[in-house]
């Protein structure tokens, strides 16, 4: 009877080992199927300093837009027939300055910073059309450096391009090959620079508020940073440890064969 018991107590601990590893590694466990979430509404990516983006004027009569997507200044416009460019048609990358503005040709300094791409497409357009210089002005606007970087516990960390705006923190962690199983869901961090400051928002992936979150979409040069669990981590300071003895016991090696081979040669 008491090895029944006995036998019965451990199938109890393993499957209470079970259900707590399940509950550490399993996403949005609070979510109830068919469960309908509202997600943040600023999700859209803002232009700020430091930003590198292209700009492409479109119109019918191609001629027209070249001096707006050509690297050097255009004269046409203002009495002369000459058009000068370092790469004709080259398509020009513009780096918002710290005072988030472009120098854009023709058109000088517009100010940019804290604008959406569609937004700054829009106000080129205006400015374009009434001005005078072309009647059927269309702009693109797309970033050249979008990126973020995923670093800590997961199968493929590095910096990462991405193509489109609204790009949430579970896309960025498919890019990564997801999470390995040492990483604690609980304690994910996001490094966002704002103001000049760097700002550090925790989540958690296994609970809704997830969605909630004004990280849970991800901006330019955010910093995603996966911690171990406890279990890594103790696994990490045994090998550490085990890797400090080791070196003092090869050390203490060699000091007695040193002092073994000077005893012999004094001899």
């Amino acid at each position: 009877m008491a090895k029944y018991f006995k036998r019965l107590a451990l199938c109890v601990a393993l499957l209470l080992c079970a259900c707590n590893a399940r509950q550490r590694v399993l996403y949005l466990q609070d979510v109830a199927d068919g469960a309908v979430i509202e997600l943040p509404e600023n999700c859209i990516i803002r232009l700020k300093p430091y930003d590198q983006i292209k700009i492409v004027v479109n119109s019918m009569n191609p001629e027209l837009a070249k001096p707006f997507n050509s690297s050097s200044n255009y004269s046409a416009l203002i009495g002369t027939n000459t058009i000068t460019t370092a790469t004709e048609d080259s398509v020009q990358v513009f780096t918002v300055d710290r005072d988030g503005c472009i120098d854009f040709p023709v058109l000088g300094k517009i100010r940019c910073g804290g604008m959406t791409r569609q937004e700054l497409a829009a106000d080129i357009e205006r400015r374009i059309i009434e001005g005078g210089y072309i009647a059927d002005a269309k702009v693109n606007v797309s970033f050249a450096n979008l990126a973020i970087s995923i670093v800590g516990e997961v199968n493929k960390p590095g910096r990462y391009n991405i193509e489109r705006d609204k790009v949430s923190i579970f896309d960025a962690l498919a890019l990564a090959g997801d999470l390995t199983i040492y990483a604690d869901r609980e304690n994910i961090a996001v490094v966002r620079e704002k103001g000049g400051k760097n700002v550090v928002t925790k989540l958690d992936l296994r609970s809704k508020d997830i969605f909630l979150s004004p990280c849970f979409y991800l901006e330019q040069n955010d910093v995603l940073i996966v911690s171990p669990n406890k279990y890594r981590a103790a696994t990490a300071e045994i090998n550490q440890n085990r890797s400090f003895w080791i070196s003092i016991a090869s050390t203490a090696v060699s000091l007695a064969t040193l002092v073994v081979t000077i005893f012999s040669i004094s001899k």
